[in-house]
């Protein structure tokens, strides 16, 4: 970035820090923090509209859809997050181009699995290996998102279904004696107030969710974890800038980072709170009222 940078050997300590940490690695060291913000940012609500759907199912009167909801719901909470994270990205990818070599490919007469291998013609490969390495990456990032909200869209379907139990019976009951259809009362009565009770629940599982973003390393994608790590540890004379192991400075700045995002998110999750708190018939607004 600056134009000293030419030869790192021939640079005082000040000028080699500032040609170390604007360097290319590093640069993608600081576009990690976009990328996990980024995965939270769409993560969050795909979780939580997986989370309804399946609370939504699980209090079906369809009976079907009830037993989908709650296996659901059962199965993948009662498998551990970083088997299901080793698998599921990898059973997905291979369903995905098994499909696309059923379609592209009808003529193939070889069978897809050879031993430990798991081979589909070159047109079914997803993504191309002719793709622009942003593919590659944008697909690996796909699945991380798809996977992390089938994975804590299972805990939010459990904390909503709780939420919609603990909405007061009276109250379904009364829109129901003023002639309110089951839909009606679901969206206009139930929904509106589960909220308030669902909250709790959900806060512990966004800071879940924060905490499980280094799983990202797992999958593939090159995130703070990963590049920490990379840049922290010893390099050989190859390497540009060498330096001895300072993996725990950067696993340090990494504990920063995160300490002060759970912090802002706790505060803004107790702000709304107290925001859907106010008028309902619970602990927090029985306080509200005795405050004012």
């Amino acid at each position: 970035m600056f134009s000293f940078c030419t030869d790192p050997s021939t640079l005082e300590t000040a000028q080699w820090f500032a040609c170390y940490l604007t360097n290319g690695k590093h640069m993608a060291f600081y576009a990690s923090f976009g990328t996990v913000l980024l995965l939270l940012a769409i993560t969050a609500p795909v979780a939580l509209s997986f989370g309804f759907a399946g609370a939504s199912a699980a209090r079906s009167r369809i009976a079907p859809l009830r037993w989908i909801g709650k296996i659901y719901i059962a199965i993948v909470r009662g498998v551990p997050d970083i088997a299901f994270f080793l698998f599921f990205v990898i059973a997905l990818d291979q369903a995905f181009e098994w499909t696309r070599h059923q379609v592209k490919c009808p003529d193939w007469d070889q069978p897809v699995r050879q031993g430990n291998d798991f081979v589909v013609c070159a047109q079914a490969k997803l993504p191309l290996g002719t793709a622009p390495q942003w593919v590659h990456e944008s697909y690996g990032f796909s699945l991380a998102v798809l996977t992390f909200a089938i994975v804590f869209g299972a805990f939010a379907a459990n904390v909503l279904f709780g939420a919609m139990r603990a909405v007061p019976r009276p109250q379904l009951e009364t829109a129901e004696a003023y002639g309110m259809t089951p839909r009606q009362t679901f969206w206009r009565v139930l929904v509106p107030q589960m909220w308030v009770y669902a909250l709790p629940g959900l806060s512990n599982l966004w800071m879940v969710l924060i905490k499980a973003t280094p799983l990202l390393f797992l999958l593939g994608v090159e995130d703070i974890v990963y590049w920490a790590r990379e840049l922290g540890g010893m390099k050989t004379s190859v390497f540009e800038y060498p330096h001895p192991d300072w993996r725990i400075y950067y696993f340090l700045f990494l504990l920063v980072f995160y300490l002060a995002f759970t912090k802002v998110s706790e505060i803004v999750l107790e702000r709304l709170m107290r925001r859907l708190s106010h008028g309902q018939a619970t602990t927090g607004g029985e306080a509200m009222r005795a405050g004012a």
